[in-house]
């Protein structure tokens, strides 16, 4: 039964992976994600169903439009890839765990996989589209209203409350000081919408963990304080993190 889900989900998830794509090119852009239908972005070309199977096509075409021969970018093939690999890890850790219809097999992919569309929009367009981010914050808070959620109503609406208003008034100040923006708007409610996931005891290892690895990537590979920083990314790549290892680093911590 185990292996038939797993197929299931892969299937899902590479399908669920191709919207993601849609989704990362045409939301910075401010286009329709329905029509057109799939297309190449360099010649117009409207890929028909036998050449848009997630994965396969890609390889199949060697990462080229059919029709004009220009390169499509590699992470089509990498969030095709990645998704359904999040959605079955998600399903190891908790549906497994529990069962497939445990509410924490849904609360945790919903949060994993909504991150993969917000790290490549930030990584490829420096913007996190409100459409991803602010929703998370009405389902994270439905989701603790569930009698088996492992966070409750207050502690998902209260974190929620703190993170923003600290990130808003340190945005302020540091518009105020240095006149220039210093944290994204897409930032502060991306952190809001984990915020209503994970509660409060996980909140600060998320802004911690996310703000290193910022650094040390400024650090190694940017060095520049005047270019565009996606910190979404980190946020994002944090949170997946701390969704699968999270229990058990703050059970080493408290032992």
């Amino acid at each position: 039964m185990t292996a038939i889900i797993v197929i299931l989900l892969a299937i899902f998830g590479a399908a669920l992976g191709s919207f993601f794509n849609v989704l990362i090119h045409r939301l910075p852009q401010n286009k329709s994600i329905i029509k057109p239908l799939s297309s190449c972005a360099s010649c117009g070309y409207k890929i028909p169903f036998y050449l848009n199977i997630p994965i396969i096509s890609y390889i199949i075409l060697k990462g080229k439009c059919k029709n004009c021969g220009a390169s499509i970018h590699w992470h089509h093939l990498v969030v095709e890839i990645i998704t359904p690999a999040i959605l079955i890890a998600v399903f190891y850790k908790y549906g497994t765990r529990y069962n497939l219809h445990h509410v924490l097999f849904f609360k945790y992919a919903i949060l994993c996989l909504v991150m993969i569309p917000i790290f490549f929009t930030d990584a490829l367009h420096k913007i996190i589209p409100h459409v991803l981010s602010i929703p998370l914050i009405p389902i994270g808070l439905l989701f603790s209203l569930h009698p088996f959620s492992d966070l409750d109503f207050k502690n998902a609406a209260i974190t929620a409350l703190v993170v923003f208003a600290f990130l808003y008034i340190i945005a302020l100040l540091y518009m105020l000081i240095r006149k220039q923006a210093g944290l994204g708007g897409g930032d502060i409610w991306l952190l809001t919408g984990i915020a209503t996931f994970l509660g409060a005891l996980n909140m600060p290892f998320i802004f911690i963990l996310s703000a290193l690895l910022g650094i040390l990537w400024f650090v190694i590979f940017i060095r520049d304080r005047d270019l565009e920083f996606a910190f979404g990314t980190f946020i994002a790549v944090t949170t997946v993190f701390w969704v699968f290892a999270g229990d058990r680093i703050i059970s080493l911590i408290w032992i």
